[in-house]
């Protein structure tokens, strides 16, 4: 019995001995690929990892004197304090509200454009599209705030100029709580919908092309190809940008909604990343704003378990 305990134990140390040499040679075989990574994994160890050190504050009283170690343990305090204000479902809500409107609407926008655009056969008229949409993406969220401002201003903005022409009554859309969702989103989907098309279509363009062939001999239609070929084509990639865009649901811009805040839309566009700013930075709240962050980080790890758990079931592409 014991020699076949230490034959096992012998097996094992083999396997694991060769496993470490196998490595090794693949290390030393793709060195130049492995120093070209070290700038990568060492800016998520500093500027990532590395700060997470802090998130120990949300659990302690912070007195900055004391320093982070030596400031007192008060467990779930500053979390107790965050659920029972009367900021907390206002805040989450408009934070969901406007995390899953981008998602749902600005999602299957780059889906659309690309399969479109894999079915232009003008060359030119479709690098023009893409150029034209795909332009937005470089523009600062400043500019892009200012340009709305400026465009659908009450009083000389183009949108109420156009309303007024017709007849219409001028609208401050700006200080509408009605409006502010509608217009962060569909400036997001303007903004964001060329530059992410492009994954899509380099997907589409992977794809075997004598699919295409035999489904065109077969007399199938654009929108056949389309439901039949492209679509399933995409599918993985879409599954795995879905499961990280839902990793992202409660990350939504910080810039952009304070740039559009104002107090006439404050009760629709306080979102937690504002409300972080407002009462860590300008209030010096460290620990309780490090809490409210902290939560926020969690709900977003639980979506990522939740659609890759999803995605995994319906057999689709995961993340692990």
């Amino acid at each position: 019995m014991y020699s076949i305990t230490a034959s096992k134990n012998r097996h094992s140390e083999n396997m694991k001995s060769n496993r470490f040499i196998i490595a090794k040679r693949r290390i030393l075989k793709n060195y130049d690929l492995y120093l070209l990574f070290i700038p990568t994994l060492a800016y998520f160890l500093i500027f990532h990892y590395g700060p997470m050190y802090g998130l120990q504050i949300a659990f302690k009283d912070f007195i900055s004197i004391k320093g982070i170690t030596e400031s007192p343990w008060v467990g779930f305090k500053h979390f107790e304090r965050f659920f029972n204000s009367y900021q907390a479902w206002p805040v989450i809500r408009n934070t969901l509200i406007l995390s899953f409107y981008n998602l749902l609407a600005g999602f299957p926008a780059p889906i659309i454009l690309a399969l479109l655009l894999n079915q232009t056969n003008n060359r030119y008229f479709k690098k023009l599209v893409q150029n034209i949409t795909y332009a937005p993406h470089f523009i600062s969220i400043v500019v892009i705030v200012g340009m709305m401002r400026i465009f659908l201003s009450p009083s000389t903005g183009l949108v109420n100029e156009i309303i007024d022409f017709f007849g219409g009554e001028r609208v401050f859309f700006l200080a509408n709580v009605d409006y502010f969702k509608h217009l962060f989103v569909l400036s997001a989907i303007w903004q964001n919908t060329g530059y992410s098309a492009i994954i899509y279509l380099a997907t589409l363009s992977s794809i075997n092309i004598s699919l295409y062939e035999a489904s065109i001999a077969d007399g199938a239609s654009k929108i056949q190809r389309i439901w039949y070929i492209d679509i399933p084509g995409i599918l993985p990639t879409a599954a795995i940008l879905l499961i990280l865009q839902a990793g992202r649901v409660m990350q939504l811009g910080f810039q952009k909604a304070f740039l559009m805040q104002n107090p006439l839309n404050l009760e629709a566009s306080e979102i937690i990343s504002t409300y972080v700013y407002k009462t860590g930075l300008l209030a010096a709240q460290y620990s309780f704003s490090t809490a409210v962050e902290f939560f926020k980080s969690v709900v977003n790890l639980a979506l990522v378990l939740t659609v890759n758990y999803i995605s995994k079931a319906l057999r689709q592409s995961t993340l692990w």
